[in-house]
């Protein structure tokens, strides 16, 4: 984690602040070394030297002067120009993420790590796993923090996408779920009032004892060696944090009987104040326009999927991680392929954006078999995913395939292997998938054996390129922060089968295809049950999706793909062949803070979805 550095006093650099930020509001095509020969001109003195400004300190004094007239109004194409990390909000949204407490998992899969300190299959030395220890694993907390790194950074904070990780989602206790939620939508309604209930939260984590996840405390001293393994990660973290468990649950249900007050971290909520969250953010200044949740398809059920949709989210994140079943018996991951596809359907039915986990080189795979595995996964109408993470295995010391890899059974694939796999896949992967991942975030010094390079997708896209090849997915495509003329731009259609009826991938796109902006509709078999009243009779939009860097709501910029009408024009079209289809109605499966996009654009609001007439 970055160290902490205090707030930049403002009046005692005012000079060289102004003179920097002066020159950038004047040069509307500074480029980045002639903003580093600025910052060498006006260096910042302090007591420890003379140093650069930093860019947050540059963007945290351009609101202040801005503010106080100093400086012309604020204007969003300078703090452009100053922000760090652009490419976090060139896909849109800007997105949070956030972890669940340690908890008992229901899988027992052999490559996955057994970090105690973290919940199952991710560890301590994680970016998003360090700042969720750091804050106690408190979602409030989590998304205070990480909405002002954020905002510092001169990042939008108005249209956030929301992450939840850790373990399976579907196996943590519903009283749990709500809260969890619920303190998510607090945290944005806060942070976009103003209002800072960080020190207060810390607060009363420190007075409730929660010794066991408390940071500042030495990792727990029962780890888990995978090679000799006597007690599982289910075993110590229920032995470990039985406390913890215990007095939360108790606290719940004396919050629950109105013999004990709540408090900011007491983990209860009920549904109707959630409910009450929701419809709060639809209006609030930051919103909630994507909710994630990661679990395994043996814990996705109608009632299941049902009540992921009541706590607003639109996307679920799915381990498949093989369509082998005998592969899948190997690597104990609990599961089948026909649970994997049961999963899939209810998920495409209910109209959520579907993100898979792969995983190549698993115990028993091979680079052939991964091929197979993989073309399965897009050649199979039950599948077809939207999103997907490439995950190779990487062997942690904390899991039992330890085992295996000191007796020979299992070995990583080499560099070279790994690449030429990993570009099959890539060139097989059609223009509706969006390749998030193709590693994961695991520092290399976690790492036994098995891939460690950072940049391993860069070096897999390299040879495509020596192959004359490139990749097809959504990632590779969009158009990021390039200037997008709107006559530059057409819509394609592409029509692919499902496990449900009939999907249209609608796309506008440049004559390179590179991608602006895109729309999922679902046209479900008549003869299918819907599974939910508000589903009856009608198409369904899974996701709307414009490209580019992510503007305040409300706010245009010239030649930039979001707030240009591009999201209208495609749910016109969807609509148009819903209509043409035979559907009397078009529902969408809106995220919280995108209701009101939606009743501008005919929409109604049902109980799970909104939904339009087709007369």
């Amino acid at each position: 984690m970055p160290p902490f550095r205090p707030p930049l006093a403002l009046e005692q650099h005012r000079a060289p602040l102004l003179a920097i930020l002066r020159a950038v509001i004047e040069s509307p095509a500074l480029s980045y070394a002639e903003l580093q020969q600025l910052l060498r001109q006006h260096l910042k003195v302090t007591p420890e030297g003379r140093r650069f400004f930093a860019k947050d300190e540059l963007i945290a004094a351009y609101r202040a002067f801005t503010a106080s007239g100093e400086l012309p109004p604020f204007d969003p194409a300078v703090l452009e120009r100053l922000r760090l990390k652009p490419v976090r909000t060139t896909s849109g949204v800007t997105v949070i993420t956030v972890l669940t407490k340690p908890f008992p998992c229901p899988g027992e899969c052999i490559f996955c790590p057994n970090d105690v300190r973290m919940p199952k299959s991710y560890l301590r030395d994680e970016p998003g796993a360090q700042r969720a220890a750091l804050n106690a694993f408190d979602p409030y907390l989590q998304t205070y923090t990480r909405l002002r790194a954020l905002h510092n950074m001169g990042h939008p904070t108005d249209k956030i996408e929301l992450i939840v990780l850790g373990g399976t989602w579907s196996f943590y206790p519903e009283r749990y779920q709500i809260w969890f939620i619920k303190r998510l939508f607090d945290a944005l309604h806060d942070f976009g009032r103003g209002i800072d209930r960080t020190d207060e939260v810390r607060a009363l984590l420190d007075a409730d004892a929660l010794v066991q996840l408390k940071p500042s405390l030495p990792p727990p001293d029962q780890p888990v060696h995978g090679a000799q393994l006597e007690r599982t990660y289910n075993q110590l973290v229920a032995s470990l944090y039985a406390a913890e468990l215990q007095r939360s649950r108790q606290q719940a249900a004396q919050v629950e009987a109105g013999a004990l007050p709540r408090t900011l971290v007491t983990e209860y909520a009920t549904w109707e104040e959630l409910a009450a969250a929701h419809h709060e953010n639809e209006s609030a200044p930051c919103r909630c326009v994507g909710l994630v949740v990661e679990t395994r398809p043996d814990h996705l059920a109608a009632e299941e999927v049902l009540r992921l949709r009541r706590l607003g989210c639109t996307k679920v994140q799915i381990g498949i991680q093989s369509l082998d079943d005998q592969i899948l018996r190997l690597n104990r991951r609990g599961h089948t392929v026909a649970a994997t596809r049961r999963a899939v359907r209810l998920l495409r039915q209910a109209g959520f954006k579907i993100h898979a986990h792969w995983m190549p080189n698993l115990y028993g795979a091979t680079p052939d078999s991964d091929r197979a595995d993989y073309q399965r996964l897009f050649d199979d109408p039950d599948l077809r995913p939207d999103e997907l993470k490439i995950y190779p295995c990487s062997l942690i010391e904390s899991a039992e395939l330890m085992q295996h890899y000191q007796r020979g059974a299992w070995q990583p694939y080499d560099t070279q292997t790994l690449v030429a796999l990993l570009a099959d896949c890539l060139r097989a992967t059609p223009e509706y998938c969006r390749l998030t991942r193709i590693i994961r975030d695991i520092p290399s010094t976690d790492i036994v054996a098995g891939n460690k390079l950072t940049n391993l997708r860069e070096l897999v896209e390299a040879q495509l390129t020596q192959r004359g090849e490139q990749s097809r997915d959504i990632r590779a495509r969009e158009v990021r922060g390039a200037p997008i003329a709107p006559e530059a731009l057409h819509l394609d259609e592409l029509r692919y089968t499902s496990g449900i009826g009939e999907e249209y991938f609608l796309q506008f796109i440049t004559a390179e295809r590179r991608i602006a902006g895109f729309l999922r509709l679902s046209l479900p078999d008549p003869a299918l049950a819907p599974l939910h009243p508000d589903l009856t009779a009608a198409a369904l939009i899974r996701e709307v999706h414009i490209y580019g860097q992510a503007l305040g709501i409300g706010q245009e910029a010239a030649g930039k793909a979001q707030h240009s009408g591009l999201g209208t024009r495609l749910i016109e079209r969807a609509a148009e062949i819903a209509r043409r289809s035979g559907y009397a109605r078009l529902a969408v499966i809106s995220a919280v803070g995108t209701r009101g996009y939606y009743r501008a654009r005919g929409f109604a609001d049902a109980q799970l979805y909104q939904v339009r007439p087709l007369s």
